[in-house]
């Protein structure tokens, strides 16, 4: 991992590229969505800020601005979820058949990241140590003795994002059960133990071309055994009382974080940012990787947000940083500061 360090847009491509900003809330301008809260908050000042970049920006809000080649020639996507399944695929997807270059990771390395069980297996490949589990393919047999023993499991869709969909199980008909309902939704079952504890978060991005690990975070929660929701995570109700977002300030088990982080980034390179989640419970000391969001949410006011600042970066320090080094990798700019 390397020091951090904000990465300046290069004036070669300020002057010469034109950027696509598609998001699903691109144009809003108001308050918290009805159904997918500070998500739109979230692509508003993303917005917001990109345009203050002094680089020509377009502004879509639907895939169907990629169906033909766009005005512009470099396209940052934050349409993730797109209301089908596996939707985080298809923006980078599109950008590949039209040549376009972009801000994340490739197609199949999303699919990699964003496919729950495919992320445990390469963790467990790497020594990273992970709950253990059942996948249920939608189609596929069920039988709910092929899950792990546990008091109580979490199922939850294997591919989704901000806790859509999850649900716990304390027996082994209401696991068959909320099998079911996943399934219903259209969506792969994944079966994992509860596991009692707090989330640290690890966010990171790239600086100088490696990995660059922003200050840890922690969702602290007041009842280790609390399942967060979507709704919570969307601020669409009230979570204050449940668990707050906090610096996770450097212990025994950091350095051991640390590592799991390095091993996993390694899988997914070039991925230009990612969160790296790991639930730690801190009566035994015991650490699992959940899972790793590459595309994730760089909401102000979320992980990314308030990492950055800890860092030493505003929100258009950490926004500039990942477009520029993103576009200095895949368009072969020169790194000015380095030559200077």
């Amino acid at each position: 991992m390397t020091h951090l360090e904000p990465t300046r847009l290069p004036d070669r491509l300020r002057d010469t590229q034109r950027l696509l900003f598609i998001a699903k809330h691109a144009r809003w301008t108001g308050g918290l969505h009805p159904d997918d809260g500070n998500h739109a908050l979230y692509h508003r000042e993303t917005r917001e800020i990109l345009e203050g970049l002094g680089i020509p920006l377009v502004v879509a809000d639907d895939y169907a601005a990629l169906f033909a080649r766009p005005e512009a020639d470099f396209v940052f996507p934050l349409l993730n979820r797109g209301g089908f399944y596996n939707s985080e695929m298809l923006l980078p997807l599109l950008c590949n058949r039209l040549g376009l270059p972009y801000v994340g990771a490739s197609p199949i390395v999303r699919g990699l990241s964003d496919d729950k069980h495919l992320t445990k297996l390469e963790a467990a490949a790497r020594g990273v140590p992970t709950a253990p589990w059942a996948l249920f393919r939608r189609g596929a047999p069920v039988d709910a003795a092929r899950c792990p023993p546990a008091r109580r499991w979490v199922v939850k869709p294997n591919n989704s994002s901000a806790s859509w969909g999850i649900r716990d199980a304390h027996d082994r008909a209401e696991l068959a059960q909320a099998i079911a309902e996943v399934h219903a939704l259209d969506h792969d079952a994944m079966v994992e133990p509860f596991l009692d504890g707090s989330d640290v978060e690890v966010p990171v991005i790239t600086c100088r071309g490696a990995p660059a690990l922003l200050p840890m975070m922690i969702f602290e929660q007041a009842d280790p055994t609390h399942l967060r929701t979507y709704q919570e995570k969307r601020d669409l109700v009230d979570r204050s009382a449940k668990y707050s977002l906090k610096l996770f300030e450097a212990d025994a088990l950091a350095d051991k974080i640390i590592d799991y982080t390095a091993r996993m980034a390694e899988v997914f390179r070039p991925f230009d940012y990612g969160r790296f989640e790991f639930r730690i419970d801190f009566e035994t000391g015991e650490i699992r990787l959940l899972e790793v969001n590459l595309n994730c949410n760089l909401w102000s006011e979320k992980v990314f947000g308030r990492a950055a600042v800890a860092a030493g970066f505003t929100q258009a320090d950490l926004i500039e940083t990942i477009v520029a080094e993103s576009m200095i990798r895949q368009l072969g700019a020169g790194r000015e500061r380095d030559a200077a």
